[in-house]
C-alpha cells in the first residue's frame, strides 16, 4: 500500500517513511489479548463444548485487519514473562494489586501462540523485561535501520516513544476506526512541548493500574499544568518555594515518590535481544496449521475467509461433542455410588 494511503482516513496526518519497504508492526500481545477477551465478556464466543475463544478470535481479527489495511513488511508480537523485572526489584509493590489471569483467558493463551505459529508471526520475549521495554528497544533500533514502526497497543505508556518514524496504533473496537498517534497527537493530548515530558506527567499523577504511586492529590490536569510551567519533575521539585498551600506541601512530602514513579514509567530502550529484523519478515500463513486451528476452535467465518468457502468445522464440532458426551457418561459411571449385590440377592427367573 502506498504511504499516502496508510492514513487516508486520518485528516492532517502525514507519515514520513525512511524506507517504504520497511514497515514494522509490533503488537503488545497481552494488552491486545486482554482487550479482545473483555470486549466480549458479556456475550463470549464459545465452542459447541463450551470452551471460550473470545481472546483468540479478537486477536486474530486485529492481526488480519492490520495485514489487510497496511500490508506490513515485518511483524512481531511481544509478550511479558512471569520473571520479576528491574521495576519489581526497585519497587516490590509494582503491579502487586493485579488480579490473577482469569481462568478462561489463561486457557486460551496456548491457542493464541498456535494462531501466531499458523500465521508465521514471530513471538518476542525476554525474561526479566516487560513487553513495553522490548517494544521500545525494537522500535528505536528499527528507526536506526530505516524502518517506520507502528506499536500496536491500547495502553498509553508507549506514547513516550513516538517520533517522526515511530507511531502508536490503537485498534478500534469491534470493527470501528483505529487511532494513530504521532508526535503532534501526543503533544496535543498531554498539553506538552516535548514528547518526553509525558513521562514527567505520569510520574506526578501515578498509575493505579500498575500501582505506581505518583504524588497523592496530584491528578492529570494539575500534573499537565505543573510540567507545562516547570518543564520536568526535577525542576519542579527545585522550585517548590514558588508554590503555595496544599500543592506545595504535597510536592515537598511526595517528591521522592514523584522521582521513583518517573523511573518506573520510563521505558527501557536497550533491552538485550537475540533477533534480527530479517527474522520478522512477513510471510504467508501455514495452511495446514491454520485449517486445524479453525476446525478445533470452530472458526467457520475465519476459515472460509482464509481457506475457501468450502471450509467447515462441522465434522470437528460433532467429534468434539461426542468426546465430551463420552467423558460425561464415564464421569457419571464412576462418580455415582454403585451398590454391589451378589446373584443370590437379585430376583431372577430362568427360562429355557
Amino acid at each position: 500500500m502506498p504511504d499516502s494511503q496508510l492514513n487516508s482516513d486520518i485528516p492532517n496526518q502525514v507519515v514520513r517513511v525512511s524506507d517504504p519497504a520497511k514497515r514494522l508492526f509490533l503488537l503488545d500481545g497481552m494488552a491486545l489479548i486482554y482487550r479482545a477477551h473483555f470486549a466480549l465478556i458479556r456475550s463470549p464466543r464459545l465452542t459447541s463444548t463450551g470452551f471460550c475463544t473470545s481472546a483468540v478470535f479478537g486477536f486474530a481479527n486485529t492481526l488480519l485487519d492490520i495485514f489487510k489495511r497496511h500490508e506490513p513488511s515485518h511483524v512481531a508480537v511481544v509478550f511479558d514473562t512471569s520473571d520479576p523485572t528491574g521495576r519489581h526489584r526497585e519497587f516490590p509493590e509494582y503491579k502487586a494489586q493485579r488480579e490473577e489471569l482469569p481462568e478462561d483467558l489463561a486457557a486460551q493463551l496456548p491457542w493464541v501462540f498456535r494462531l501466531l505459529e499458523a500465521f508465521n508471526v514471530s513471538v518476542i520475549r525476554n525474561p526479566g523485561y516487560e513487553a513495553d521495554d522490548i517494544i521500545g528497544t525494537m522500535a528505536c533500533r528499527a528507526e536506526g535501520e530505516g524502518f517506520t514502526t507502528w506499536m500496536v497497543t491500547p495502553d498509553k505508556d508507549l506514547q513516550q516513544l513516538v517520533s517522526e518514524n515511530i507511531f502508536v496504533y490503537k485498534p478500534g473496537r469491534q470493527g470501528s476506526q483505529y487511532e494513530l498517534l504521532g508526535v503532534p497527537e501526543v503533544l496535543e493530548k498531554w498539553k506538552i512541548e516535548r514528547v518526553d515530558q509525558m513521562i514527567d506527567i505520569l510520574g506526578l499523577m501515578g498509575d493505579s493500574s500498575d500501582n505506581i504511586p505518583g504524588v497523592p492529590g496530584i491528578g492529570e490536569k494539575t500534573a499537565q499544568k505543573l510540567i507545562a510551567e516547570y518543564g520536568s519533575i526535577e525542576n519542579l521539585l527545585s522550585n517548590t518555594d514558588k508554590l503555595k498551600g496544599r500543592q506545595k506541601e504535597r510536592l515537598e512530602v511526595g517528591g521522592e515518590n514523584a522521582l521513583l514513579s518517573k523511573r518506573l514509567v520510563t521505558l527501557e530502550r536497550d533491552v538485550p535481544l537475540d533477533m534480527q529484523f530479517d527474522d520478522l519478515k512477513r510471510t504467508d500463513f501455514d495452511r495446514k496449521k491454520l485449517e486445524s486451528l479453525c476446525r478445533q476452535l470452530e472458526f467457520d467465518a475465519l476459515g472460509k475467509r482464509l481457506l475457501g468457502r468450502s471450509f467447515t468445522s462441522g465434522p470437528a464440532r460433532a467429534a468434539a461433542w461426542r468426546k465430551q458426551r463420552e467423558t460425561e457418561i464415564q464421569q457419571q459411571l464412576f462418580e455415582e455410588p454403585v451398590e454391589e449385590k451378589t446373584l443370590s440377592e437379585v430376583d431372577h427367573e430362568y427360562h429355557v
